[in-house]
């Protein structure tokens, strides 16, 4: 199996963080997002002592929350003592309703609207990401009207490809997000800020992507190297000492066999020290490390399951299983291709197989949430699982064809809890006038 907390019990039935899987579609319906929260909280501990361990003092996670939005997981997140990255309005009410604390929350987005940024001042973010000249001038603006001197960071973009997924790169310099530091323009973004009375700044921010494993290790030793002297050459500059630097996200997920498996903690350790030599390098002193993860925590803590409906069978072409769900609960494949590992939960070990597209119910032919996967010979009923599904799924979930959103359900070491209601009918009109 490709996560330890997915097993087979002796009724051939798959198991997930020790649940029958088929019993929780049978209790809860399908589809169903399954969160297995002990292993959430467990990966959220790995990162806070690996950095407190292996990088500078006050180094620590900051939760990518656009990864899973809901208001258990802030609740999760505050309890264990992490910060959170919220990208609008929305992630930031959510978060404060789950009663998460503010001062640890950093506001993102390329493109925030004068009513996020008055909306975030007004619920005491602690850090504004700033992603632009425009952004910056309109914050200092709107924080003088309300008497606010705000803590920001300076979002640059170091120039790094990491050979990702190209939806999910994001360091290039031809990027939609940040300022570039080889055109010259950050230097003149960190001049800007620092003539502004309203803006207090407080470090740097960049990140070239997700999906990053340990032959890509050098991608982050690149990106350190480039941000650790363009540091140095702004403090030197302007007289600072300017000691955060937000090196974002995105140790990779094994989504199927073939991806390799990542010791996040020896990654973490081989960073922290390429980033404590080159300082000494630098003759300067170690920075605050953040790291934004968001699918390294929760992907492989998630598992969607659906119910099979229609089987197709084309001779000497393909077959087709269809279930409940599709792109509505999960978009991933229709917009990058993204592999996932599928089981019949219903009968996980068996000779008899069928090769198949397992596909969802939309009226679109992109509605292909795997192809070409080797299932047990499926039937009308059966449970299907799709694994790692924990990262942008929930997040990325619509109402297209008027489809109502699945629940989540979270697991833990003594029972079970529904985080997110089922959407009814009623839900799917309540914003109809």
């Amino acid at each position: 199996m490709i996560c330890p907390n997915i097993t087979v019990n002796e009724k051939n039935h798959l198991c997930f963080a020790g649940r029958d899987t088929t019993q929780l579609a049978e209790k809860y319906s399908t589809p169903l997002y399954l969160y297995d929260e002990q292993l959430i909280r467990q990966k959220c501990r790995m990162y806070k002592k690996a950095m407190a361990e292996y990088m500078g003092a006050g180094s620590r996670p900051v939760y990518a929350g656009k990864a899973a939005c809901f208001k258990h997981m802030y609740e999760i997140m505050g309890q264990e003592d992490m910060c959170v990255d919220l990208v609008s309005s929305g992630e930031i009410y959510t978060a404060m309703k789950a009663g998460f604390p503010m001062e640890r929350a950093f506001f993102h987005g390329n493109n925030k609207t004068d009513g996020d940024i008055a909306y975030a001042i007004d619920c005491g973010v602690g850090h504004f990401v700033v992603d632009s000249f425009d952004e910056l001038y309109a914050l200092d603006a709107i924080a003088k009207e309300k008497g606010v001197v705000q803590k920001v960071l300076l979002r640059v973009t170091p120039g790094i490809d990491p050979h990702t997924y190209e939806a999910v790169n994001t360091g290039k310099v031809d990027s939609k997000f940040g300022v570039a530091i080889e055109t010259g323009q950050a230097a003149e973004f960190c001049k800007a800020a620092l003539e502004l009375s309203n803006i207090s700044l407080q470090g740097w921010h960049c990140h070239v992507g997700s999906q990053v494993f340990d032959e890509d290790h050098s991608v982050y030793h690149d990106t350190a190297e480039i941000m650790l002297s363009f540091m140095k050459e702004m403090n030197e500059k302007h007289g600072l000492s300017l000691n955060v630097l937000n090196i974002g996200g995105g140790y990779g997920v094994r989504y199927v066999n073939s991806d390799p498996a990542i010791d996040i903690p020896q990654n973490i350790k081989t960073l922290g020290d390429f980033i404590k030599e080159y300082c000494e390098k630098l003759a300067m002193p170690a920075p605050i490390i953040l790291m934004e993860p968001g699918r390294s925590i929760v992907a492989d803590a998630g598992m969607t399951l659906y119910t099979v409906g229609t089987i197709k069978k084309i001779p000497g072409y393909k077959n087709y299983v269809s279930i409940d769900g599709g792109m509505t609960d999960n978009p991933r494949y229709a917009l990058y291709g993204s592999k996932y590992t599928v089981f019949n939960a219903s009968r996980v070990e068996s000779e008899d197989k069928l090769r198949c597209d397992l596909v969802g119910r939309c009226c679109e032919s992109d509605d292909v949430i795997q192809p070409d996967v080797s299932l047990t010979a499926p039937g009308r009923g059966d449970v299907v699982a799709v694994c790692t599904t924990g990262a942008y799924n929930y997040s990325m979930s619509s109402n297209y064809n008027r489809v109502g959103r699945p629940a989540v359900l979270m697991l833990t070491e003594t029972g079970e809890h529904i985080a997110v209601r089922r959407e009814t009918l009623e839900d799917i009109l309540s914003c109809d006038m």
